[in-house]
C-alpha cells in the first residue's frame, strides 16, 4: 500500500516498505529480562549524561525506528515516553504488532519523515537515530530537523556508515549496478550464490571477519541493493555535526578510536599519537584500524557546557563507576601474574582487552554501581595506580562514570 507522497517521491521509502530492515522479530522477552537490572539502566544513562543524577522518566525519539528498535527501547525503559517515527508503513506495522503484543502504553508510533519531525511539536531528552541519516537525500536537513527538537541539555545517539571498512560494500554495490541485479527472489538467490564464491581476499570478506558463509544476500540486501547511502570519515563526522550546531560528546565504543587501547598502545607510535590534538588522534586511529564500518557516537548541542570525564587532580575520586552490561572477566588459562582478562563482548576488534593483576581485579570486583572511587579505596585500602586503572577501564569501555556527585561537591 502506498501511504504518503513522500514514499512516492523518495525511493528509500519504497525500498524499506518492500524490504523492511532490520528483519522483523516477534519476541522481546530477552531484552525485557536484561533490563531488569537497574545498573544496566544507569550505565546507559550516564554514558549519555555523566554529570546528571540518574532518572528513568525521560522523553526519547527513535527517528527511523525500523521494525522493532523502538518497541525494544519501550519495553526496556517502561518509565520513559518513547516516540517512534519512520516512513516505511511495513516497518511501522511490525512495530505496532510488538506494541500490542507487549502492551507498550509508553510507545507512540507515527509515520513521518525525519525532515518533518518538528510537526510533532515536542522536545526530547534523547534522540536515537542509527543507520538512517546516511540514507536521506539531504542528511544535513535531517540532522538539523532532529537538532530542532532536542532539548538544550539533551543528547543524541547517532550511527552513520564509515568509508574505509565498507570498501567491499561499495565495490559490490557497483558490481550489482553493472549487472542490473534487482531484488526479485531469483536475483537474490543468484547474488547469494555469487557471494559465496567471492575470493577470500575480497574486502567484503574482510568486513565480515573472513566468514564467507555470512555473505548471504538476504542479510546484505540492505547494504548491497539500497538505492542510496553515503559514508562519513572521522573528519566528515565532525564537520557534519558542527555545521548543524552539534558537537561530539564521545564515541559510543571509544576504545576503537583511542590511542590508549589495544595494540597501538604498545607501538612506538603511541607517543607520537599523544602529541596530536584529540580530534586528530581519532582521525589517525580510523586510518590505522582500517575496518571501522560504522561510527556510533553521542552528539550534544554545541553550546553545551558538558561536564567532561577527566582524571586530572582528585576530582575522579567522587566518580561512581558503573560497569557496562557487556563486560566480563575471563579467568581461565591466565599467564603468570595475571588474575583475569576484561573483555567488552561488543567490541569488534580482538586487541581491545585488558589484562588485570590480583590488585586490579579486586578493584574491578568492588565496582557495584553505587560507591564512588573514594569509597571503594577506603574499603580496600590505598592502591598504587588506582587512578590510572579506573581511567583505563573507562577508555576500554568497561565502565561509565556517574560524575554528578563531583559536580555537587
Amino acid at each position: 500500500m502506498k501511504s504518503k507522497s513522500v514514499q512516492g517521491m523518495d525511493p528509500i521509502g519504497e525500498f524499506y516498505t518492500n524490504h523492511p530492515y532490520p528483519p522483523p522479530i516477534d519476541n522481546l522477552d530477552r531484552a525485557r529480562d536484561m533490563w531488569q537490572d537497574e545498573n544496566v539502566h544507569r550505565a546507559e544513562f550516564h554514558l549519555f549524561f555523566p554529570d546528571r543524577e540518574y532518572r528513568a522518566n525521560f522523553d526519547v525519539l527513535i527517528a527511523g525506528c525500523g521494525t522493532w528498535q523502538s518497541a525494544k527501547f519501550a519495553i526496556s525503559h517502561p518509565a520513559a515516553r518513547v516516540m517512534a517515527i519512520d516512513i516505511s508503513p511495513t516497518s511501522l506495522q511490525h512495530t505496532e504488532a510488538l506494541k500490542q503484543k507487549y502492551d507498550l502504553a509508553n510507545l507512540e508510533v507515527r509515520e513521518l519523515p525525519i525532515e518533518n519531525v518538528a510537526d510533532l511539536d515536542h522536545q526530547f531528552d534523547m534522540i536515537v537515530s542509527t543507520g538512517v541519516l546516511h540514507h536521506l537525500a539531504d542528511p544535513d536537513a535531517g540532522l538539523r530537523a532532529l537538532r530542532s527538537v532536542l532539548k538544550p541539555d539533551g543528547a543524541m545517539y547517532l550511527m552513520v556508515y564509515a568509508p574505509y571498512g565498507r570498501a567491499g560494500v561499495h565495490m559490490l554495490q557497483e558490481y550489482c549496478r553493472m549487472l542490473g541485479v534487482g531484488t526479485s527472489p531469483q536475483d537474490i538467490n543468484d547474488l547469494s550464490a555469487a557471494l559465496r564464491e567471492l575470493p577470500q581476499h575480497h574486502p567484503l570478506v574482510s568486513m565480515v571477519r573472513g566468514a564467507r558463509e555470512a555473505l548471504d544476500a538476504g542479510a546484505l540486501i540492505d547494504a548491497l541493493l539500497n538505492p542510496r547511502d553515503r559514508t562519513y570519515s572521522v573528519p566528515q563526522v565532525y564537520e557534519f555535526l558542527e555545521r548543524n550546531d552539534l558537537q561530539l560528546g564521545r564515541w559510543y565504543w571509544q576504545a576503537t578510536y583511542s590511542r590508549h587501547c589495544g595494540a597501538i598502545a604498545r607501538t612506538p607510535h603511541a607517543t607520537r599519537l599523544a602529541t596530536l590534538p584529540e580530534r586528530d588522534q581519532y582521525v589517525a586511529m580510523e586510518l590505522w584500524r582500517g575496518l571501522i564500518t560504522n561510527h556510533d557516537l553521542v552528539a550534544q548541542p554545541s553550546n553545551t557546557d558538558s561536564w567532561k570525564v577527566r582524571f586530572d587532580g582528585d576530582s575522579h575520586l567522587n566518580y561512581v563507576p558503573i560497569r557496562r552490561p557487556w563486560t566480563m572477566c575471563m579467568q581461565e588459562g591466565m599467564p603468570p601474574g595475571a588474575a583475569g582478562v576484561l573483555v567488552n563482548q561488543t567490541h569488534l576488534f580482538n586487541d581491545l582487552f585488558m589484562m588485570v593483576n590480583e590488585q586490579q581485579k579486586r578493584l574491578y570486583d568492588a565496582i557495584d554501581g553505587r560507591r564512588t572511587i573514594s569509597e571503594i579505596l577506603n574499603e580496600l585500602g590505598p592502591m598504587l595506580g588506582a587512578r590510572e586503572f579506573f581511567e583505563k577501564l573507562w577508555w576500554y569501555d568497561q565502565v561509565v562514570f556517574d560524575t554528578s556527585k563531583e559536580r555537587n561537591t
